[in-house]
């Protein structure tokens, strides 16, 4: 079968969704209840988990529509979760999801910088995923990223102020594969040069090691510029 999709987003920008419209589209025969089941799940990991300023609206639509055309062809229908083609559907349907989601945080208005936050060892997945957007939107660490600057006290700042459990002696930071914080403080073989390249990349992973449980989360979001701050100083509605 074949899965297509497209998706709006530029500016408010945030997992509530926010002001983004997406539309996937499917020939699979499938009954309503498990296609919805599936977009419930992945919606989590995909449009759920991005973030380019934190604004939200009213505006977000996610609707994935199954023609079923795919039965004219002999495919028989997937009526049910324990039908072991559902699973296939669900990572091809999460592939389709996660690239569209991305691309909204690419064209993030005077976005110039692709960062992958991700969380580790917290209390809790939900903890991580707070710990996560507090990061992802803070202005601080994302205008540090455009800047280029490799600062990770901002972000031992976003996790304390994210008011989830965290302990400043157990944390880890990397930029890329950069450690630049360990137990709290600046890692010993800590390289400005190396730490500098990363952050001149386009795509960025900022890592996060909370040290207390088994708790993970990973968000996606982009940089703060002056361009976004032109755009949405220069609009009128």
């Amino acid at each position: 079968v074949t899965i297509n999709g497209i998706a709006k987003g530029a500016g408010m920008i945030a997992p509530d969704m926010a002001t983004m419209l997406s539309f996937i589209f499917t020939d699979a025969a499938i009954s309503n209840n498990v296609l919805q089941d599936i977009l419930s799940v992945e919606t989590g990991s995909s449009f759920n988990a991005i973030t380019v300023d934190s604004d939200t609206s009213t505006s977000d639509t996610v609707l994935l529509f199954a023609t079923g055309s795919a039965r004219g062809r002999g495919v028989e229908p997937v009526l049910s979760l324990d039908d072991p083609r559902t699973e296939v559907l669900r990572a091809a349907l999460r592939d389709v999801m996660q690239d569209l989601a991305h691309q909204i945080v690419r064209d993030g208005e005077g976005a110039r910088k692709f960062v992958e936050i991700s969380v580790e060892r917290a209390e809790s997945d939900d903890s991580a995923r707070k710990i996560a957007l507090s990061i992802a939107n803070s202005p601080l660490v994302k205008t540090a990223v455009a800047g280029e600057d490799a600062n990770w006290g901002r972000i031992v700042m976003a996790v304390g102020k994210a008011g989830e459990p965290a302990d400043r002696d157990r944390l880890a930071i990397w930029f890329g594969d950069v450690r630049v914080a360990v137990e709290g403080e600046r890692d010993p073989g800590y390289s400005e040069d190396a730490a500098s390249a990363v952050m001149k990349e386009e795509n960025i992973v900022i890592r996060v090691d909370l040290g207390l449980g088994g708790g993970h989360s990973t968000v996606w979001t982009c940089d703060l510029t002056k361009e976004y701050v032109a755009i949405n100083g220069d609009y009128r509605s």
